[in-house]
């Protein structure tokens, strides 16, 4: 059996592969594989792996519809055109839990870095505007006993709360489409309405799917619903914020600041305004990026690629 990986993955993941006599058909190069290339790729293999913002559409699909599985290096799934897949019998296998952790340690992350300008201030040693001490400018906020807003209380949403609350003791509020019984037992969480958590969060924390409810869902209108003082931090997809309306939310201080691990489009461009906001801090996609969990996304991977292969029933299947 042949497998196309359109990207590097952890090297548990190739030697199980190469432990299954299943052989192997890398991407190298230093860019992201094109549309065309994908499925020049593919013709001659039974399964792929797909790694980074491949569009597994309906063009991609009934073109490689001799595929027997797609295995996503992700837990979402919004690029796949779930109906076509349906349509042409393309098991979807996704990596979902094992990312849960480093993902909201992301977010924590970025909540911090946001609540003390501690991008800004790191850029001003490097530009060698480390001067006298100033007790007053650029001064940060703090975000102990402040509320938590989670948008999407799921997995990751439900880690990032319990750091929040283990941390700083920070009261949990959140909006779903569904209410999560669970998490408001374990961790005391409160379900409000959409309009009740913009304008009770200090922390508003997106962990939501992309979806066509989702997308652009943070608008200029939303973000003046916000307190002024908030923080506003995405990890989910840059899809789900516009980003002009967030520019804008901030240079007029009608939010206090933001946190990005995702943006859109991806890769970010160098000069965008965002970069140069005191209050703002922007990483490259790097929620799920530590050692540990990687490799389990791998071991994830391979599990569904073999049964996949086997034409059994993947174990993490999103199709």
């Amino acid at each position: 059996m042949k497998v196309f990986i359109s990207g590097n993955i952890a090297p548990v993941g190739i030697k199980e592969l190469e432990e299954n006599n299943i052989s192997i058909t890398q991407w190298k190069a230093n860019r992201q594989i094109t549309a065309d290339e994908l499925i020049a790729a593919c013709q001659d293999q039974d399964a792929l792996i797909s790694v980074g913002p491949n569009q597994i559409n309906a063009a991609f699909l009934e073109a490689c519809s001799h595929l027997k599985v797609i295995a996503l290096h992700s837990v979402g799934y919004d690029q796949v055109d779930v109906a076509a897949a349906k349509r042409l019998n393309i098991p979807i296998g996704n990596t979902p839990g094992v990312l849960s952790g480093a993902t909201a340690d992301t977010a924590f992350l970025l909540m911090l870095a946001v609540s003390r300008k501690a991008f800004y201030s790191h850029k001003k040693i490097i530009k060698g505007e480390w001067k006298n001490y100033e007790p007053t400018p650029e001064l940060g906020i703090e975000v102990n006993g402040k509320t938590l807003g989670i948008f999407g209380l799921g997995k990751i949403g439900l880690e990032m709360a319990k750091k929040c609350i283990g941390a700083y003791h920070m009261p949990v509020i959140y909006h779903n489409r569904s209410r999560n019984e669970e998490a408001e037992k374990e961790i005391g969480a409160k379900y409000v309405t959409f309009e009740e958590l913009l304008a009770q969060s200090d922390v508003l924390s997106i962990h939501t799917a992309l979806t066509p409810e989702t997308k652009g869902k943070f608008t200029l209108d939303v973000f003046k619903q916000m307190k002024p003082n908030s923080i506003f931090i995405n990890t989910a997809r840059g899809g789900i914020h516009n980003e002009k309306d967030l520019i804008q939310a901030l240079e007029e201080r009608i939010i206090w600041g933001a946190g990005l691990d995702v943006t859109n489009p991806e890769p970010m461009d160098k000069n965008n305004p965002l970069l140069s906001i005191e209050s703002v801090a922007v990483l490259p996609h790097i929620g799920s990026a530590t050692e540990e969990t990687r490799a389990a996304m791998a071991q994830l991977i391979v599990k569904n690629i073999l049964a996949g292969l086997k034409g059994e029933k993947l174990p993490y299947e999103v199709v």
